[in-house]
């Protein structure tokens, strides 16, 4: 793999602002790719993150948008398409992650995990797809290890997860020949911020025996975004051993 695989193109990574989307965003731009990124309610940090990616002497893109939002979504494919002139890779990572014990879980709990985890992801793929179509380009979706295998505090979001993995193999069948669709499953993920006994627990079962970081997400990203195009519709599972 040359230096800069991505050379010349373009890149949509949704919830890019800070956290695991970020270091996607900054590995696509350190691969040279100019990137877009989405966020919501982060603008100080999507601020930063264009400023790191400019940096790294590539374009670069910040657009608020709801990714549960048809309008919204529309609008944010056509305002990174006039930006860079093209698209040719879409990272659906925006997500909502909480816990609920499943028998009290209310419906509102339900529909606001799905709405973004997996609707969300369905409309940015849905509007990028004609750009992607003409660029021979990529959907890597952020799935999780918890889509795989439950967590019972977590029904709902390894339920929309689940989906996501589905929706992905849909897509790679609906979408080929020209686009290539693959997923990123996350095991758990430490954040800076994250020194919980939580995380020390699953860090001891991990064969591995640590948790990932931004970085192992970032570069099984940058696998899909940069290998081969004959690989579709695989879900890439990054969680050090954890779920074996």
């Amino acid at each position: 793999m040359t230096t800069q695989p991505l050379l010349g193109k373009s890149a949509l990574v949704t919830g890019g602002a800070r956290r695991v989307g970020r270091e996607i965003a900054l590995t696509l731009a350190r691969a040279g790719a100019d990137v877009a990124i989405t966020y919501r309610t982060s603008s100080s940090e999507a601020l930063e993150t264009v400023s790191e990616i400019e940096s790294l002497g590539r374009r670069a893109l910040a657009v608020e948008c709801d990714v549960r939002s048809e309008a919204s979504v529309r609008a944010t494919v056509a305002a990174t398409v006039s930006s860079f002139g093209q698209l040719n890779l879409v990272v659906n990572n925006a997500a909502v992650f909480n816990s609920a014990k499943l028998d009290s879980l209310t419906l509102d709990q339900w529909d606001a995990v799905f709405k973004t985890n997996v609707r969300g992801a369905f409309l940015v793929a849905r509007e990028a797809l004609p750009y992607l179509r003409e660029a021979q380009g990529r959907i890597i979706n952020i799935g999780s290890l918890g889509g795989i295998h439950a967590w019972a505090d977590h029904a709902h979001y390894c339920a929309s997860k689940a989906a996501l993995h589905s929706l992905t193999q849909a897509m790679a069948k609906a979408f080929a020949p020209e686009v290539s669709v693959n997923c990123v499953a996350p095991g758990w993920i430490e954040l800076d911020e994250d020194h919980s006994a939580q995380a020390a627990h699953f860090a001891a079962k991990t064969p591995m025996r640590r948790n990932g970081s931004t970085e192992d997400v970032a570069q099984a990203v940058l696998f899909f975004a940069a290998g081969p195009r004959f690989v579709t519709g695989q879900i890439l599972t990054v969680d050090g051993g954890l779920g074996l």
